[in-house]
C-alpha cells in the first residue's frame, strides 16, 4: 500500500509499505476513505517530538471503512463506516473505566520508554512516535486499529466523511478544551491560536454558553474564519493582546484561556519568544511557551487555563509565582476523544455545527509531502487539509 513516511526533519515521502494484518483478535483493519494533516503532525515534520524513526507512517486523524476484522471483535462488520479516535484505548483499565481515554494503562506498547519520559505511561496514539506506542499512522491507504471493539466510532449513513472526519480529534479536542472550563453564562473566554483546534473550541465555548469568546492569531485567513463564527479578534502584530483583552472585559482579564497553540508559538516582537526559540536551538529548552507565560499574565484571578495545544518536554522561565498566587486552575491534556463523540456526533446529526467549515484544501494522498510544506508555512490561504488515498 502507499503511506505518507517520516525521514526527519522536513522529510516526508509517499512510500510503498506493506500492508496491515490483523495481529490480535481484538483488531479491525480500516481502509482509509479520508485522513487530514494535523497541526500536531507539524511538530513531527518539524522535528520537536522524540522518539520518531526514519520511516514511521505518519496521521492520527482518519476514517474509512472495515474491511477486516479480528475473531473476538463483535463491535464491527466488515462494510461499516467508521471514524478512529487518535487515542487508542482497551475500554478496561482504571484510567479508561474513568473516562481518561487518553490516559489508557494498556494501549501503548512501548510503556516503558513512556514511563520513563513522563513518569508513568499514557495512551498509545497512531502515527505518533514510538514514545506513545509507535503505531502506523492514517495517512495511508490501510490501517491496522488495535482495540477495534473500542475505539471506532461507527458512522451513521447521511453524513459525509467532511461532516465527520474531524470526531478523531480536532472537534472533541477543541470541545474539551472548552468543555474543561467549566464555562458559565458571564465568561469571556479568550482563546490564543486560530488554527483548526482554536476554530472548534471558538464554536464549543459558544455552543457552552460563554458570553463573548476572544480569538488571537495574526493570520488573516484564521481571524476571518474566527469572526464567521462569532468570535471577536485580536490580530497581535497590529494591536496588544493585554490592553485589548482589558477593553474588552473591563480591565478584569478573561475569566476563562485556551492555549490551542502548544509547543511552537509564533510571537514575533517579544523578548521572551526571542530567547526561547535561541534556547531551543541548543537544545536548552524543547519548547516555546510564550502563550503559555501571556496566559498567566492576563487570566483574571480564579480564573481557569486550559490547555489543549500540545507540549513535548522542558519549558522555561514560566511565571508560576503569578499563577499560584492569582489562584488559577489549569487544566490539559490529551483528548479524551470517546469521551466526547457521541454528543458531538448528535450535535453534528442534529445540525448544530457543521465541522466540515474548516476545510480549505483537499489533495489526493500523494500530495501529502507537499501539502505538509503548504499547511506549515500557511500558502494559499491553508487552515485545513484532507487527504483522499
Amino acid at each position: 500500500m502507499k503511506a505518507l513516511c517520516w525521514h526527519g526533519k522536513h522529510d516526508v515521502r509517499y512510500e510503498t509499505v506493506p500492508d496491515p494484518q490483523i495481529e490480535h483478535p481484538r483488531d479491525a483493519v480500516i481502509k482509509v476513505s479520508s485522513c487530514a494533516i494535523c497541526g500536531s503532525d507539524l511538530h513531527l515534520y518539524d522535528g520537536f517530538m522524540l522518539g520518531m524513526e526514519s520511516g514511521d507512517i505518519l496521521g492520527h486523524e482518519f476514517m474509512g471503512e472495515v474491511v477486516e476484522v479480528g475473531a473476538e471483535n463483535k463491535k464491527l462488520k466488515v462494510g461499516d463506516r467508521v471514524v478512529v479516535p487518535f487515542t487508542i484505548c482497551c475500554g478496561e483499565c482504571p484510567q479508561c473505566k474513568r473516562g481518561n481515554f487518553s490516559l489508557c494503562e494498556r494501549s501503548n506498547r512501548n510503556k516503558a520508554m513512556a514511563e520513563k519520559m513522563f513518569g508513568h505511561t499514557t495512551a498509545g496514539l497512531f502515527g505518533y512516535s514510538h514514545i506513545t506506542g509507535g503505531y502506523p499512522g492514517g495517512q495511508a491507504e490501510y490501517v491496522r486499529v488495535p482495540f477495534a471493539d473500542v475505539t471506532p466510532v461507527k458512522i451513521p449513513d447521511g453524513l459525509t466523511d467532511e461532516q465527520v472526519l474531524f470526531l478523531g480529534d480536532i472537534f472533541p479536542t477543541g470541545w474539551q478544551a472548552a468543555a474543561q472550563c467549566d464555562i458559565q453564562p458571564e465568561d469571556t473566554v479568550a482563546i490564543w491560536g486560530c488554527g483548526p483546534v482554536g476554530q472548534m473550541a471558538i464554536r464549543s465555548a459558544l455552543l457552552l454558553g460563554a458570553k463573548q469568546v476572544v480569538a488571537i492569531d495574526n493570520i488573516p485567513e484564521r481571524l476571518t474564519m474566527a469572526e464567521a463564527g462569532g468570535a471577536i479578534t485580536i490580530n497581535f502584530e497590529r494591536e496588544s493582546v493585554l490592553e485589548r483583552l482589558g477593553e474588552l472585559t473591563k480591565g478584569r482579564g478573561p475569566e476563562k484561556c485556551i492555549d490551542a497553540v502548544g509547543m511552537e508559538a509564533h510571537a514575533t516582537g517579544h523578548l521572551d519568544s526571542m530567547m526561547d526559540r535561541a534556547k531551543q536551538a541548543v537544545m536548552l529548552e524543547t519548547d516555546r511557551p510564550h502563550v503559555l507565560r501571556e496566559m498567566i499574565y492576563v487570566c483574571q484571578p480564579g480564573g481557569t487555563i486550559s490547555i489543549p495545544g500540545v507540549y513535548g518536554g522542558l519549558i522555561d522561565k514560566i511565571p508560576f509565582g503569578a499563577a499560584m498566587n492569582k489562584s488559577l486552575t489549569f487544566r490539559m491534556g490529551q483528548t479524551h476523544v470517546n469521551r466526547w463523540t457521541d454528543d458531538l456526533l448528535r450535535r453534528i446529526q442534529e445540525g448544530q455545527i457543521d465541522p466540515s467549515f474548516v476545510i480549505t484544501h483537499t489533495a489526493g494522498l500523494n500530495e501529502g509531502p507537499e501539502y505538509y510544506k503548504t499547511f506549515r508555512d500557511k500558502k494559499d490561504g491553508c487552515i485545513k487539509v484532507v487527504l483522499k488515498p
